[in-house]
């Protein structure tokens, strides 16, 4: 296959994309939204942060901030590649941006768990809490969300989500317990310090 085929092919797949995306809001706008299932999402999406808000430990926040961004591009990334090869979906849609993915969990759900974990025993060893974490998320969380038809695991064994939440809480506690920032106090000073 040359180059131009391989753009045409591409292009093509593009607009496969673009087809797929407006079905799924077509089925977002029409069959889910207002629904009980698409409140309950709302509020799985506004709900952890207020909580957490209110609970963090604020001498904390900065770094338990760190841990949730890495927690959210992993999740993110995860999921990409995951629902691109169909591995899983997320059948109930909660808005036409990026339908493919279930926001209030990624963006929402499980940093929030992540920064409650990490705030929980911080000295205890991150496998254990890692894996307390991993356990409850994969046979836990995600049971109850096939339960609520939030997400399809299409035969994916939950062993596999098991260790997928296990590497992302790992990462994100190397993130949380990074020590090498410098603060800022003017705009004059040298990037680096000789």
């Amino acid at each position: 296959m040359s180059i131009k085929e391989g753009i045409r092919q591409t292009e093509k797949g593009y607009e496969l994309l673009q087809e797929a995306n407006k079905t799924m809001t077509d089925a977002m706008y029409h069959a889910y939204l207002f629904t009980w299932q698409w409140w309950l999402g709302i509020a799985l999406f506004v709900t952890p942060w207020i909580f957490w808000f209110f609970f963090r430990k604020k001498e904390s926040t900065g770094r338990l901030l760190m841990g949730a961004f890495a927690t959210i591009i992993l999740s993110l990334l995860t999921d990409l590649i995951a629902t691109s090869y169909g591995w899983w979906s997320y059948p109930i849609k909660f808005s036409p941006i990026s339908p493919e993915l279930f926001l209030p969990y990624h963006l929402s759900l499980v940093p929030i768990a992540v920064m409650v974990v990490l705030q929980i025993k911080p000295r205890a060893n991150p496998f254990l809490k890692g894996a307390i974490f991993a356990a409850v998320g994969a046979f836990g969380g995600m049971k109850v969300f096939e339960a609520l038809r939030y997400y399809d695991p299409k035969g994916t064994p939950m062993i596999y989500v098991f260790f997928i939440f296990l590497v992302i809480y790992l990462i994100s506690y190397v993130f949380y317990n990074m020590n090498n920032f410098q603060k800022v106090t003017s705009r004059s000073e040298p990037l680096h310090e000789k």
